[in-house]
């Protein structure tokens, strides 16, 4: 089962993306690397951030990796790559 939630895309995502957000149709269950997959396969240029990216789902950080996301539909997910600063 599948279900649409909005992606938010922050700093140099949103620059490799070429937006700030849009609706997504994922699988329910999901990994978070797997999550990760199916926003690359859309936006490939997003590979290039893979090693530095968070994630917040729900407004909650979320490694990538083999935790099971169960997603709602309207969920948020932000795309967050590391900020520098100082």
């Amino acid at each position: 089962m599948r279900c649409q939630v909005s992606v938010l895309y922050f700093a140099r995502s949103a620059e490799l993306a070429g937006l700030r957000c849009e609706t997504l149709s994922v699988p329910r269950e999901i990994t978070s690397l797997q999550l990760w997959e199916e926003i690359v396969k859309v936006h490939p240029r997003l590979a290039l951030i893979r090693d530095q990216v968070v994630f917040a789902v729900r407004q909650e950080y979320v490694l990538l990796g083999d935790q099971l996301l169960v997603l709602q539909p309207g969920d948020e997910v932000a795309i967050i790559p590391p900020i520098s600063g100082g």
